[in-house]
């Protein structure tokens, strides 16, 4: 649990597991994580979120990605330095650290999470759905659908919020039955070719169940699935081989991609969907799939491009504002 002390602290020397502290601190039981703020040497990234709200009213909290990876949502791989990012009121004095960036809300509302304030999870999608890119996203929409599958009952009823088009957009592509980044991902290639798709589908036969596939391609008997490294060790090689035979037995196939077929080669991934579904190869589905790419940071492009979006200046800030 992190420490949360609410103000400075006097100088001199102090137990390093204090937690975060803010003051000028000496010796090596310390480290610094930012000009003013300390955490002990052994501290944790929680310790280090909670020394950065040390600098924000308790009204404030941590939102954007910070406040997903405090809610410990799965997220696409970000790119390394991104600011920490954070809520608070119009009228508060914004804290001046390089590495920090401010969104002033009308009404900041936050949340306890493992001892941190961190803003609800609507309010942390609409935060971040204007700085990322539409498969970024979904993958997070699911995520903190897995967490609370009501966090977006007030979507409907939002009006002149940030964010709020792109997130309107973007979650009607969402679904909480994805188990991972990648099962997202999949998912989503999948939209683009225009292949409906069930996640995590029970396949049954007379004697019960037989298997529960990441997606069932509907009006076939195909399952699609990501597959991760540990499907390549052995006790899990073993469990997959016995599963496609008890696919195969039920008159079922399964096909598996990685992260690789997602990325790298789409083309047969789509040829895959096409074969399966009894129609002709579509190459437009391949590059309305490549396109998306390039603007997530599941691409070397979209993470520079998110990088971009989120150094405003050293000390950034985004005031909230009417939509339009």
């Amino acid at each position: 649990m992190s420490s949360l002390a609410s103000g400075p602290a006097p100088d001199g020397p102090d137990e390093p597991d204090a937690g975060a502290v803010r003051g000028r601190r000496r010796g090596v039981g310390w480290r610094q994580v930012a000009h003013g703020l300390h955490v002990p040497v052994s501290a944790g990234d929680d310790d280090e979120l909670a020394a950065w709200l040390l600098l924000v009213p308790p009204s404030g909290g941590l939102t954007h990605l910070t406040g997903a990876a405090a809610r410990g949502w799965s997220l696409p791989p970000l790119p390394a330095g991104l600011p920490v990012v954070v809520c608070m009121g119009r009228r508060d004095v914004r804290p001046a650290r390089p590495g920090l960036r401010t969104i002033r809300l009308a009404r900041p509302r936050v949340e306890d999470v493992r001892g941190l304030r961190v803003a609800p999870a609507l309010d942390v999608l609409l935060a971040r759905a204007c700085d990322l890119a539409l498969l970024d996203l979904v993958v997070l929409v699911d995520a903190a659908l897995r967490e609370d599958a009501s966090c977006l009952d007030g979507l409907a009823d939002l009006t002149g919020r940030r964010g709020l088009p792109a997130l309107r957009r973007d979650a009607s592509l969402a679904d909480a039955g994805a188990e991972s980044v990648w099962e997202s991902v999949l998912r989503v290639l999948h939209h683009v070719c225009g292949a409906e798709v069930a996640s995590q589908h029970e396949v049954r036969d007379d004697s019960g169940l037989v298997a529960r596939g990441d997606l069932w391609l509907v009006g076939t008997t195909v399952l699609h699935e990501y597959d991760g490294a540990h499907h390549r060790e052995a006790p899990q090689h073993a469990d997959d081989l016995r599963r496609d035979r008890r696919l195969a037995r039920a008159g079922w196939s399964r096909r598996a991609y990685t992260s690789g077929d997602l990325v790298g080669r789409p083309g047969a991934v789509v040829r895959d969907v096409d074969l399966a579904l009894g129609r002709e190869h579509d190459p437009a589905a391949v590059r309305a799939w490549t396109a998306l790419l390039r603007e997530s940071c599941f691409t070397p492009a979209g993470r520079q491009r998110l990088v971009e979006r989120l150094e405003l200046s050293p000390v950034g800030h985004v005031a909230e504002r009417p939509v339009g």
